[in-house]
């Protein structure tokens, strides 16, 4: 469970150690707000991405579906700076579909933790590969890391690409290779 009082407190000693008055009109607010925004952007940390994937219905065998451009946002464990982006998602069911909104509700789940996009994409493929039993399941995300734009190396506009394929998706009737080119547009 998140400690809100406790966010506050570390955020009025952050201020002061950067030379602030935390009483000033303009910060007096700031570690309440900041409390207040962690526990939106790591609510994932409270919520299971298989309990909203679990279930479906029945559906067609063999015939991929793929989900483009969804959006995502989360925050670099190590910096706690954002990185933001899209991520296209493919799976190939085995007889069970999952509700296309519940593929991005699952990728907003993990991506509100601290996280690196690493580890995010690999989730997202074995979550949706366990929960749908897929035949296979594709995920690459593209995204911005402001940990790389405004401080350190400050390469504005540099994009992370990051792929995970699961299961028998790679052997199977639909390959990789194609799967890859239609989240590329192609």
């Amino acid at each position: 469970m998140l400690d809100r009082a406790k966010i506050a407190e570390a955020m009025r000693q952050v201020i002061e150690a950067i030379g602030e008055d935390p009483q000033r009109e303009g910060l007096a607010e700031t570690p309440r707000r900041i409390a207040e925004m962690y526990a939106e952007l790591f609510s994932g940390l409270c919520q299971d991405p298989l309990e909203v994937l679990r279930g479906g219905f029945q559906g067609e065998k063999d015939e991929p579906v793929i989900l483009r451009d969804i959006p995502f946002y989360s925050l670099c464990e190590h910096h706690f700076l954002p990185f933001y982006g899209v991520a296209h998602v493919g799976y190939v069911p085995n007889g069970r579909l999952v509700g296309i909104s519940k593929i991005a509700r699952a990728l907003d789940i993990l991506a509100r933790r601290p996280q690196v996009q690493e580890r995010l994409t690999r989730q997202l493929a074995e979550c949706i590969l366990e929960a749908v039993d897929a035949d296979g399941v594709g995920v690459v995300l593209e995204a911005e890391h402001l940990c790389l734009s405004m401080r350190g190396a400050q390469k504005p506009g540099t994009r992370v690409v990051t792929v995970a394929v699961r299961g028998p998706f790679r052997k199977g009737t639909f390959a990789r290779s194609e799967f890859l080119a239609l989240v590329q547009g192609r």
